[in-house]
């Protein structure tokens, strides 16, 4: 069956980015009004994961185009509930670092990205599992992992926040030996840093790994295995100016799979969201799994 992309579902976050007045359903009236033939409908989410069953119970209702309205976690978890189901997931991003969205060349303006609602140009993206837990944009271990599970403890939300607690956290963290398996090589390192990249950026223009092509078929890992204070500097411009793969303070490789052992628990995230701890970590790309609206820009 055809998914009718006239039926949109705005599963809404209340308490995503920094704006609490934000006047969702007031904007949608006046940028999808009824001159346009659609019929939309917004769901607020009630707690953690709600945003996951609010999505699989929208397609199951005929929803051809589900909206995370949120940061990465709410559109991690809109983008769970609509795998497998045929409906398309639009963002109205409304995080602290829209990574997908950048990536997807939506608007960051909530009406320009709602605008694109009206005739939406919809295409698959490649999907990320870790250990099973899909994700989007960016998966990894290490620092950036640590990093999250602290932001999320942290109390506010916002670049700033993020990094004030990096640059803490900075001095503590030390990196943990691991055993990798890709493309039929066997690598030993110690790992700072290992990004999954499904798409080219942590959010906030913050690319780890430039290159990445969400349509491709594969991931882009970036390894950094230790942080002195000379390669933290680069690694930090690299970040900002696209440029890390040319900064030599990191190492990057593509494959469709990669296995990662570690004698201690290693903490990952998923989307920018600490989501636990493991010894054997298993990354495989799903091509093309997720129909999503893309922005007019993207390619």
């Amino acid at each position: 069956m055809t998914p009718d992309y006239s039926r949109l579902c705005f599963i809404f976050n209340p308490i995503s980015g920094t704006n609490r007045r934000f006047d969702l359903p007031g904007l949608l009236h006046q940028r999808l009004g009824k001159s346009y033939g659609l019929h939309y409908e917004v769901w607020p989410t009630e707690y953690a994961g709600h945003a996951e069953d609010l999505a699989r119970t929208a397609a199951a209702q005929g929803f051809g185009i589900v909206v995370a309205v949120g940061g990465d976690g709410t559109v991690n978890e809109v983008g769970r509930g609509l795998l497998g189901t045929g409906a398309a997931m639009a963002v109205l991003p409304r995080g602290s670092g829209n990574g997908l969205a950048r990536h997807l060349g939506i608007p960051l303006l909530a009406a320009a990205a709602v605008d694109l609602l009206r005739q939406p140009r919809v295409l698959p993206i490649d999907v990320g599992r870790l250990n099973g837990r899909p994700f989007f944009c960016t998966a990894g271990l290490g620092f950036d992992a640590h990093v999250s599970r602290c932001f999320a403890e942290a109390g506010t939300r916002g670049l700033a926040t993020y990094v004030r607690v990096a640059l803490r956290e900075y001095g503590r963290y030390r990196p943990t030996p691991v055993d990798i398996e890709l493309n039929g090589q066997h690598l030993r390192s110690n790992c700072y840093v290992l990004a999954f990249a499904n798409a080219a950026q942590y959010g906030n223009n913050a690319y780890i790994a430039p290159l990445a092509d969400i349509r491709d078929g594969l991931l882009d890992l970036c390894l950094i295995d230790s942080m002195p204070l000379g390669r933290a500097l680069r690694v930090a411009y690299g970040l900002a100016a696209g440029d890390l793969p040319n900064s030599g303070a990191a190492t990057y490789h593509t494959t469709r799979t990669v296995r990662v052992r570690t004698q201690q628990p290693l903490g990952f995230h998923l989307d920018g969201d600490f989501a636990g701890e493991a010894t054997d970590v298993q990354v495989v790309i799903e091509p093309l799994a997720l129909p999503v609206v893309v922005g007019e820009a993207f390619k």
